[in-house]
């Protein structure tokens, strides 16, 4: 368990996930191989050729190792798909490490406020920065409000980390909220450990929500905070299959 979490959580020199990028690998050369079609980022659709394909154990195995498929072969794992669906994945990357490196290039202070920015806009209410030395690592709390009758007093905790949270920090913030809530969110610009998330939803404790780098892209993307949205489209050669014929 420890080896598969040490692989996921690992960056190439690139500062690219390694296994996000063997999964990148993984699609471009299922396509470049006619088994799935270029659709969009993150839907990997079947092509006719693949419902019909039956890959072995060997072959399986290739795709991830950027082996041979078909007559292609895959360069070096650090270099980005040449494939065009393939590179605007690379450019998604590129942009979410731009947008996690300008976070982590914030002061303190200022991840904090981006946090409380973050919160206020997924409806938390009375959000407040405290970030008082002696507080157990309590870096604000807020209101949520389920329904005119009821409502929760949220601990919030901010980490700026390149690594991965461990259990024992997130033991610490529930020891810091005893008393006081029994719901806690932890954000983090790095990963958290298997370790962490288990001690996280661990019964007979309070629950603490979770928020990697990962996720806190996708709450910014999504509430287009601290982003600007843009379209990208790809040339549909399937489409035009069919005007092709005199």
């Amino acid at each position: 368990m420890v080896g598969g979490t040490a692989e996921r959580d690992r960056e190439l020199k690139s500062g690219v996930n390694a296994a996000e990028n063997e999964v990148a690998w993984a699609r471009n050369n299922l396509r470049a191989a006619g088994l799935i079609d270029g659709s969009t980022r993150g839907i990997w659709r079947l092509t006719e050729l693949g419902w019909k394909t039956h890959l072995s154990l060997e072959q399986a195995r290739k795709i991830g190792r950027h082996d041979k498929i078909v007559g292609r072969q895959a360069p070096d794992e650090s270099e980005p798909p040449e494939d065009d669906a393939e590179q605007h994945d690379g450019d998604a990357t590129q942009q979410s490490l731009s947008l996690i490196e300008t976070i982590r290039e914030l002061p303190p202070r200022g991840f904090e406020r981006l946090c409380q920015r973050i919160l206020r806009e997924l409806g938390f209410a009375e959000v407040v920065v405290t970030g008082r030395s002696g507080d157990g690592g309590i870096d604000g709390h807020g209101v949520l409000k389920v329904n005119e009758l009821v409502s929760f007093q949220v601990l919030f905790q901010c980490k700026r980390y390149q690594g991965s949270v461990n259990s024992g920090e997130i033991r610490n913030f529930r020891g810091a909220m005893s008393g006081r809530t029994d719901l806690g969110i932890f954000l983090t610009t790095g990963l958290f450990t298997s370790d962490a998330q288990r001690e996280a939803v661990r019964d007979g404790v309070p629950t603490i929500e979770l928020v990697d780098k990962d996720r806190l892209i996708a709450l910014m993307e999504s509430k287009q905070i601290g982003v600007k949205p843009r379209t990208v489209y790809d040339v549909d050669h399937e489409f035009f299959d069919l005007f092709r014929e005199d």
